[in-house]
C-alpha cells in the first residue's frame, strides 16, 4: 500500500508544478489512450475484414477447367480438362478429407421478371450442400435447395436479398413466383444479408439459385463451370488438392503434378495471409502506442528529477532524523506511480469512452466494431507499470544515495 503522506506529497507536487505535472501526465494519458484505441480498432478491423472474406465460404477451393501443361503417357500437352458433373460426384465418393462439395454452372444476363419489374442477373445451378459451404444462409421463413428439389427437377429459385429487393420491393417473395427467361419458377428462400468483400463471378446478393438438375436441363450443360470443394477443418486444402488431380489425372491422363490441368482459388490461403498481416499491422500500431508511453515515461523521469531538488532539505532531515534509503527509494517510486497511475487511468477511461460511442456512427460496415480484450488491458497495465518503474528508479536512486550533510548543505 502506498502511504497516505506520500498521496498528500503528490497532491502538494502538482500544486506547486501544475503546468509541468499535467503535461507529464498527458503523455502518460495519451500513450495509454493510443494503445488501448489501437488495439480495440484493429481488434475490430480484423474481426470484420475475416468475417467479410467468410461470407464467401470456410475452407474452400473453387476448381475450373484449364488446360495440360505437361505430356503424359505419350498424349500430348495443350488438352482442354473439362469436369462434368459425374465428375464431381467421383471426387466426392473418393475423397475422404471432404466436408462438401458442389458443381456449378452459371449462365449470365438471364431476364428474371416479376409483374412490371424486371431485371437482368446472373444464376447458378447447383447443389443443396451449396449452401452451407458458401454461407448461403435463407432467411427465416425461407429454405435452400433440397434434396426433392433435385430429384424432381422442380423449377424452384433461391434468390439473394438484393434481387429479391429488385424484384419485390418490400413484398414478400417465397411462395412467389417469378419468370426466368420465360419459364415460371417458384421462390423459395431469400437469402439472409450477409458481408462479402471477395467473389469469383459476382456477390451472392445479387444472384439466382436453381438445383443443377433443374438448370441442366433447362441450359442443357454437359460440363460445370466449376467446382466448389470444403475440406475437413483439421485438414489442409492442399492435401484434399493433391488427392482431386491424382482422382481426375487417372480417368482424363494427365500428370497429377501438372498445376495447369485445372485452375484453383485456395481461399484459406487468403485467410493465413490476412491473419499474418493484421497481425503484423495490429503490432506495428501498438508499438507506436508504447513509443509514445516511453515519451511520457521520460517525462515522468524528469518531473521527478525536478522534484528531486526542490525536495533535497526534507531529504536530509529525514535521513538525518534516522529514515532509511529504502523509505526515501520507496516513496519517490510511490510518487511515480501514482503520476503514471492517475494518467493511465484517465486515458484508459477517454479511449472506453470513445470505444462506447463508436457504434452510434454506424460504421461497423467499414471498420468493425472496435471493443477492448483482456490481453489489451493486460498489455497496457504491464506497459505502464514498466513505464512506472523505470521512469522513478533513476531519480529516486539518485534521492536515496543523497547524504543528510550534503542534502542540507545544497539546500
Amino acid at each position: 500500500m502506498i502511504p497516505l503522506h506520500t498521496i498528500k506529497q503528490f497532491f502538494n507536487d502538482m500544486r506547486r508544478q501544475k503546468l509541468r505535472t499535467m503535461m507529464t501526465m498527458f503523455g502518460i494519458f495519451w500513450g495509454t489512450c493510443s494503445i488501448v484505441l489501437l488495439f480495440a480498432f484493429g481488434k475490430g478491423l480484423t474481426e470484420q475484414q475475416i468475417k467479410s472474406q467468410k461470407g464467401m465460404g470456410e475452407n474452400i477451393a473453387i476448381f475450373w477447367s484449364g488446360i495440360t501443361s505437361k505430356e503424359f503417357k505419350g498424349l500430348p500437352k495443350g488438352r482442354h480438362i473439362r469436369p462434368t458433373e459425374n465428375d464431381v460426384k467421383l471426387i466426392k465418393r473418393k475423397v475422404e478429407n471432404i466436408l462438401r462439395i458442389s458443381p456449378e454452372y452459371s449462365r449470365w444476363n438471364v431476364t428474371l421478371k416479376y409483374g412490371k419489374n424486371s431485371t437482368l442477373r446472373g444464376i447458378v445451378g447447383v447443389w443443396p450442400e451449396y449452401g452451407e459451404m458458401r454461407n448461403v444462409i435463407p432467411e427465416f421463413g425461407s429454405r435452400f435447395i433440397n434434396e426433392r428439389d433435385m430429384k424432381e427437377k422442380r423449377r424452384v429459385i433461391f434468390i439473394g436479398d438484393k434481387l429479391k429487393e429488385d424484384l419485390f420491393g418490400e413484398k414478400e417473395a417465397v411462395g412467389k413466383r417469378i419468370l426466368v427467361n420465360g419459364t415460371p419458377f417458384m421462390v423459395i428462400g431469400v437469402m439472409e444479408h450477409k458481408k462479402q468483400n471477395s467473389s469469383y463471378s459476382g456477390r451472392d446478393n445479387r444472384k439466382g439459385f436453381l438445383p443443377s438438375s433443374t438448370f441442366q436441363t433447362m441450359f442443357s450443360r454437359r460440363f460445370v463451370d466449376d467446382f466448389v470443394v470444403q475440406c475437413q477443418p483439421t485438414v489442409a486444402m492442399e492435401s484434399v488438392r493433391h488427392d482431386i488431380f491424382k482422382i481426375l489425372g487417372a480417368k482424363y491422363k494427365f500428370d497429377p503434378t501438372d498445376d495447369e490441368t485445372l485452375s484453383v482459388w485456395d481461399t484459406t490461403e487468403g485467410f493465413a495471409f490476412l491473419r499474418n498481416f493484421f497481425s503484423a499491422f495490429q503490432m506495428f500500431l501498438v508499438g507506436i502506442g508504447i513509443a509514445t508511453l516511453i515519451t511520457g515515461g521520460i517525462g515522468v523521469s524528469n518531473i521527478m528529477n525536478v522534484v528531486l531538488e526542490e525536495r533535497t532539505k526534507e531529504i536530509g532531515i529525514k535521513m538525518a532524523l534516522g529514515a532509511r534509503k529504502s523509505y526515501i527509494l520507496w516513496q519517490f517510486i510511490a510518487e511515480t506511480f501514482l503520476i503514471t497511475a492517475v494518467g493511465g487511468v484517465l486515458g484508459f477511461l477517454f479511449a472506453w469512452g470513445i470505444i462506447s460511442i463508436f457504434p452510434l456512427l454506424h460504421l461497423e460496415e467499414y471498420i468493425g466494431i472496435p471493443r477492448i480484450d483482456l490481453w489489451g488491458g493486460i498489455m497496457v497495465t504491464i506497459v505502464l507499470g514498466i513505464v512506472g518503474l523505470v521512469a522513478g528508479f533513476f531519480p529516486a536512486r539518485r534521492a536515496a544515495n543523497l547524504q543528510p550533510v550534503q542534502a542540507l548543505k545544497l539546500f
